[in-house]
């Protein structure tokens, strides 16, 4: 596969939000292109990368002689390792509207805290994850479902420049574990793996850290800690139920996900086409991969997740809820190739607690057979970004 540049879904998002903040905060997980993007996006600015211990070095010894470099402003990567930047860089921002910096970011703790005290009002905050279906759509077209589950979808594969066998265990070593253990000071990082692993087992459940903290054999506090840690990272992501106060009992537990089906499948075990075929997990991944695909598709339009579930008492459940203002879209998320009537149960549940407010009704599957004419769509997951 040839290298080349993947064009970004968020690129007009950015064009937009540069002509009305001085301050563009991009995050988002490591390797998810950021650098690349905003390299190619402002080449109208200086770039420099903070995990360079020089650079650091200069910008946190002398703030204002590092960030007074150039009058038009700059690019400021990995911008969590130098967090002394962000009071100067209000200051200079509210001196000179016009003067523009760009920062990114992999850690939403480190860096969403300094821009709540710093930079609230004057920046404007995006998120990019991991390529989209339709970012890719040329290069994925001839590709199974098992392979889009199993490839994932960081930029240096589909750009040729790695294959997941190599890349995914080098992620968790080289990025996952070192940031952990700047965060947590983890001694033990086996009962760590077990965690990670163990959550991949979890894919599409509901969360339960008492459950988690009995296999790996620490506190239910230690494993939210964890957790939280994975999802500021952009390891794990929860999503939220829908809960509102309608008769029903309504569960209020989120569900676990992770950020790419590839991580997962790699912690997983899952290493073929002909294995993930057969695994009991395989709903679950391909679930995980229309989940994330939704949360890329509201990211890169500049917005915000709005993405819920829905589970009842009586065991009804809506896989994806879009809320709309007042009203929402319902998703049902199924594997299968063929459809089969069951598929709406859980639609028609919700549908009869809210009524008109669900506006939209939709089964994704894997299926060819497409039905746009009926009260329940049936649609290809690959026009998953055209439901939003």
């Amino acid at each position: 596969m040839s290298k080349l540049f993947i064009e970004r879904k968020i690129t007009a998002v950015l064009h937009e939000v540069y002509h009305y903040f001085s301050v563009i905060t991009l995050i988002g997980p490591r390797q998810s292109g950021k650098t690349t993007l905003l390299k190619k996006v402002f080449a109208n600015l200086p770039y420099y990368s903070l995990e360079n211990l020089d650079v650091r070095q200069f910008a946190i010894n002398d703030p204002m002689g590092f960030l007074t470099q150039h009058p038009e402003g700059m690019i400021l990567d990995e911008v969590q390792n130098a967090p002394v930047l962000m009071s100067f860089i209000q200051g200079m921002v509210d001196k000179d509207p016009e003067k523009r910096f760009i920062l990114s970011g992999s850690s939403q703790f480190s860096i969403l805290e300094k821009i709540t005290q710093s930079l609230a009002g004057r920046t404007a905050v995006l998120e990019l994850l991991p390529l989209s279906f339709a970012e890719v759509k040329n290069e994925a077209q001839n590709k199974t479902v098992d392979r889009l589950i199993l490839d994932g979808f960081y930029p240096v594969i589909y750009a040729g420049k790695n294959i997941p066998s190599l890349f995914y265990p080098s992620y968790v070593k080289t990025y996952l574990e070192r940031d952990v253990r700047d965060l947590l000071q983890i001694k033990d990082m086996m009962q760590f793996q077990t965690f990670l692993r163990l959550c991949a087992g979890r894919i599409g459940c509901l969360f339960n850290a008492s459950e988690l903290s009995n296999e790996v054999g620490v506190s239910a506090n230690t494993i939210k800690s964890w957790l939280s840690v994975l999802q500021a990272s952009y390891v794990i992501l929860l999503l939220p139920p829908f809960f509102e106060n309608i008769r029903k009992r309504l569960t209020k537990t989120p569900k676990l996900y992770f950020c790419d089906t590839g991580l997962a499948c790699y912690l997983l075990g899952i290493e073929t086409e002909q294995q993930l075929e057969r695994d009991r997990m395989r709903g679950h991944l391909f679930e995980n991969l229309i989940i994330n695909e939704a949360l890329k598709t509201r990211y890169n339009r500049g917005k915000e997740s709005n993405l819920f579930f829905y589970r009842d008492s009586n065991g009804n459940e809506v896989d994806l809820l879009l809320k709309q203002g007042k009203d929402y879209k319902a998703i049902e998320i199924k594997s299968s190739q063929t459809y089969h009537p069951d598929f709406e149960k859980g639609i028609r549940a919700i549908t009869s607690s809210l009524g008109d407010r669900i506006i939209d009704k939709t089964i994704i599957y894997t299926g060819e057979f497409e039905n746009n004419s009926s009260e329940v769509k049936l649609l290809n997951y690959r026009v998953m970004g055209l439901v939003l």
